[in-house]
């Protein structure tokens, strides 16, 4: 690159920069520094490994402000994203609020438990001991919710979690001044005696972002654990708070305000208007390919282990046969999922590809390869590292099997793009969008292709007990990455998908 097109491309980046912060201040965004007023963590789990070593999920979230906040916290099963619960929680300025996921030892599924003394509304009970816990429910999927899915209290071990930010409050607020910590409170903790929906809901101010977290899967018994960070979606509201009450089960993500999203994708920054729902959300969550690494090494006993989750997915599937309305492909028919197909594209690290398609084992109830829940596992060679057992079986969802890998060590591409796919599946078309690049700006709609998803590679490294300089050490690790993406966005919109996007990395085999 010369030096003229070096400073032309410099003094169109700091452009783009500030018309990024302009933007993204009336637009929701991903936030690549991990902050924002909309946290999406993509997997959580109870579940117990083949030696019957129960996973635990450890989450954190993370006030940075000088405000008071009030989030929704909401736990989703991982098949057709009903609820399994979710509460009001109060966070002071700068709190760090903490929770346990673990199996229930009396229902069946999911506890949450924690000694974090945070306010929430509704309460969360107490034992002797001052642990706090509350079970998950499957009211959301069973009686006349019944998704046909499975109803038991066994569905509610593994899903996702999002958690929105809803309101600020002033320290001398009545709200801000009972649930923050100190104050000359006893022991400093808050008081939650005055605290209710209503005063809540009387005394709300607008969001101001700055929350992160993160969450620890961690399996004791195996000496394991992995982590993630949580997704930030910041400006998901401008001048706006959205409180509501206790025991409703919103907000949700279709209430970015305004609905307007801004991605940086292929040297531009694409600032689009939607109609009202989730697709501001799905915007900045769209990829048209996934991409990470595996390791199967026999020499290591290593395994792996894919979480493919979609956080949007419910909003645009019917329950039932036939196509879906939008996006997604087909709708959620009971225990066949909802399937939307998909391209697996893999090499060893050599460089080599099988000359057959690769494929999931056992094969999915559609033709070809696909993607069937809203939180899913794929594994490699049936590592079954997370013990994932959707959809309730002994196997996980997807398993690749050594046939269709052509090394035990290398990645993989997931393309959202098969022949299968026509005319408007898997895109989403924008109203309005203005696009700005090192040439300028120019408004049109927007064509975003791929799927909204989020998600991360689970390496176990599983081998036991060795001994060590005389000495006996569990040697058992784990590793984790997140997903890498393509991202393409064609304007102005032509309703077709370009075809030189349509196996991308399938031709260069």
């Amino acid at each position: 690159m010369n030096s003229f097109q070096r400073k032309s491309l410099y003094a169109a980046l700091a452009g783009v920069g500030a018309l990024g912060a302009t933007g993204a201040a009336d637009a929701v965004n991903l936030n690549p520094d991990g902050l924002g007023n909309v946290l999406i963590y993509p997997y959580y789990t109870v579940r117990s490994d083949a030696a019957g070593n129960a996973y635990n999920s450890l989450l954190t979230v993370v006030n940075t402000t000088f405000s008071v906040k009030a989030v929704k916290v909401r736990f989703l099963e991982g098949r057709d994203s009903r609820e399994v619960i979710d509460f009001n929680l109060f966070l002071s300025p700068y709190d760090v609020w903490t929770a346990g996921l673990i199996p229930s030892p009396s229902s069946g599924g999911g506890r949450l438990v924690t000694f974090d003394k945070s306010c929430t509304l509704p309460p969360i009970a107490t034992t002797q001991g001052g642990q706090g816990f509350v079970d998950f429910v499957n009211f959301a999927y069973s009686g006349t919710a019944d998704d046909g899915a499975g109803n038991d209290l066994d569905r509610t071990k593994e899903g996702y979690v999002e958690i929105i930010e809803m309101a600020t409050y002033a320290t001398f607020q009545t709200v801000g001044f009972a649930v923050t910590h100190g104050n000359g409170k006893v022991a400093g903790q808050p008081d939650c005696k005055p605290l209710s929906d209503g005063l809540a809901s009387h005394e709300q101010n607008i969001v101001n972002g700055g929350l992160f977290g993160g969450m620890t899967l961690i399996d004791v018994g195996a000496g394991t654990d992995y982590t993630e960070d949580a997704v930030a979606l910041d400006n998901f509201t401008v001048d706006e708070s959205i409180y509501t009450a206790e025991g409703t089960t919103t907000p949700d993500l279709t209430f970015a305000f305004p609905a307007a999203s801004q991605v940086v994708a292929e040297n531009a920054v694409y600032t689009s208007l939607w109609n009202t729902g989730p697709d501001p959300v799905s915007a900045v969550l769209m990829h048209a390919e996934v991409m990470n690494t595996y390791v199967l090494d026999p020499g290591t006993k290593s395994g792996s282990d894919w979480v493919v989750t979609f956080p949007t997915k419910r909003f645009y599937v019917r329950h039932g046969t036939g196509l879906a309305p939008k996006l997604f492909q087909r709708n959620f028919n009971g225990v066949a999922g909802s399937c939307d197909d998909v391209t697996l594209s893999i090499w060893d690290r050599e460089e080599n590809a099988l000359s057959t398609p690769a494929t999931f084992s056992p094969p999915p109830p559609t033709q070809g390869n696909s993607i069937c829940w809203e939180a899913n596992v794929v594994t490699f060679n049936n590592s079954n590292v997370l013990a994932s057992q959707n959809p309730g079986t002994k196997i996980v969802t997807q398993n690749i099997p050594a046939t269709s890998i052509p090394g035990i060590d290398g990645w993989m591409n997931l393309g959202f793009f098969p022949t299968s796919i026509t005319g408007t599946v898997h895109e989403l078309i924008s109203t309005d969008t203005e696009v700005t690049t090192i040439f300028g700006s120019s408004g049109t709609t927007a064509t975003y292709f791929g799927l909204p998803v989020v998600g991360f590679e689970v390496e176990s490294y599983t081998n036991g007990t060795l001994n060590v300089g005389g000495t006996n050490v569990l040697s058992s690790y784990g590793g984790n990455f997140v997903h890498k993406y393509f991202t393409f966005i064609a304007p102005p919109a032509n309703g077709t998908i370009p075809p030189a996007k349509v196996g991308r990395n399938a031709k260069s085999k």
